[in-house]
C-alpha cells in the first residue's frame, strides 16, 4: 500500500489537487484494486512520471479525468 499512497501523492502534486481527490477518482475507476496493486511488481520498476501517465490513460479509458 505504500506504493499506492506514494502514487496518489505524486499525482496530486503533479496536478496540483488534493490527494483525497486523486484517491476518490482512482477508487471510482477501480484503479487501485484492478491496476496498481495487481501490477505492482512491474509498475514499481518504472518512473513515477511513467506510472502517472499510465494512471491517466487508465482513467481516461473509463471516462474519468484527473
Amino acid at each position: 500500500m505504500e506504493f499506492v499512497i506514494y502514487m496518489i501523492h505524486c499525482c496530486a502534486n503533479k496536478l496540483n489537487i488534493s490527494p483525497a481527490a486523486v484517491y476518490k477518482k482512482l477508487k471510482e475507476a477501480d484503479c487501485i484494486g484492478a491496476y496498481l496493486v495487481p501490477h505492482y511488481e512491474i509498475l514499481h520498476t518504472q518512473s513515477s512520471e511513467y506510472i502517472m501517465n499510465d494512471i491517466q490513460q487508465y482513467l481516461k479509458k473509463r471516462g474519468i479525468t484527473l
